[in-house]
């Protein structure tokens, strides 16, 4: 059964990936579409970041890895090169968690 639905998926994604560049010439699509749909976009993943970083299980996850998330998310901000990011954010959280914060 999850070979099956995996396989759907997978052909779905591919079917919509491929309908948007079949239909590029034949739709027009306003510029405020546009605009909407790339902050709905963006809406979707700090929904799914937040409840990534917030929540664990059925509850709060802590103050630790919302800080971590945040260091890393600052070093991000200063450009530093991807694995330094996700170093510095595991780091943070390690080093909150060692010191008692849950």
């Amino acid at each position: 059964m999850t070979g099956w639905a995996v396989a759907a998926l997978g052909a779905g994604t591919y079917l919509i990936r491929l309908s948007g560049l079949l239909l590029r010439r034949r739709l027009t699509i306003p510029d405020r579409v546009r605009r909407l749909l790339d902050l709905g976009a963006t809406a979707l993943l700090a929904a799914l970041v937040a409840t990534a970083v917030f929540i664990q299980g059925e509850g709060f996850a802590g103050w630790a890895r919302p800080a971590g998330v945040a260091l890393g998310a600052l070093a991000a901000w200063c450009r530093l090169p991807l694995v330094v990011v996700v170093l510095v954010a595991a780091g943070g959280t390690a080093a909150l968690r060692l010191l008692g914060v849950s």
